[in-house]
C-alpha cells in the first residue's frame, strides 16, 4: 500500500537518459543545502536546494564516443543547481530533469547545413526591389534639384 511512484526520483534510482545512455544513481553526487530567498522560517531550517554532480570523464555508463562528445559540449563535470521550489524532492525532480535534458542536447548530432543556390525567381525579385529602390531615389533627387521637394 505504500508504494512509490515510478517517475519519482529515487535516490537508489538511475537517469535513463535515452536508450544508449542510463547513468546510474552510483556515478551521481547529491548535495542539499539551504537556499536563499524568500519562504520565512521554513527557508532558514529546510535544506531545500538540490545540487547533483556528474563527473563525466570518469563515467562507466558512457561510450568513448558518448564521452567526447560530452566532454566537449558540457565540460568534464557536469553540476546542476536547483533553487526552484521549497520542496527538495521537487529541486531534486527538477535537477533530474535538467541533467537528462542538458545530456539529451549534447548528445543530438546536428546535420550539417548543404548551402543551396538561390532559386532563379528569387533572383529576379531580388534585382527588381534593387531597380525600383534606385528608381525611387532617382525621383527624389530630380524634385531637389528642381525645388519641388519641401
Amino acid at each position: 500500500m505504500n508504494e512509490k511512484p515510478t517517475d519519482s526520483p529515487t535516490p537508489e534510482g538511475s537517469i535513463v537518459v535515452s536508450r544508449a545512455l542510463t547513468i546510474p544513481s552510483s556515478e551521481l553526487l547529491w548535495r542539499y543545502s539551504a537556499s536563499g530567498g524568500p519562504g520565512g522560517q521554513h527557508a532558514n531550517t529546510a535544506n531545500t536546494k538540490a545540487e547533483v554532480v556528474w563527473d563525466i570523464e570518469s563515467s562507466d555508463s558512457v561510450t568513448e564516443p558518448q564521452r567526447a562528445r560530452l566532454v566537449e559540449k558540457l565540460g568534464p563535470v557536469l553540476r546542476i543547481a536547483v533553487t526552484d521550489e521549497r520542496s527538495q524532492l521537487r529541486n531534486r525532480s527538477i535537477a533530474e530533469q535538467r541533467l537528462k535534458d542538458r545530456v539529451t542536447k549534447a548528445l543530438t548530432v546536428e546535420r550539417p547545413r548543404r548551402p543551396t543556390k538561390p532559386s532563379k525567381g528569387s533572383k529576379e525579385r531580388r534585382l527588381k526591389a534593387k531597380s525600383e529602390n534606385s528608381e525611387r531615389k532617382a525621383e527624389r533627387k530630380s524634385k531637389e534639384q528642381s525645388g519641388d521637394w519641401v
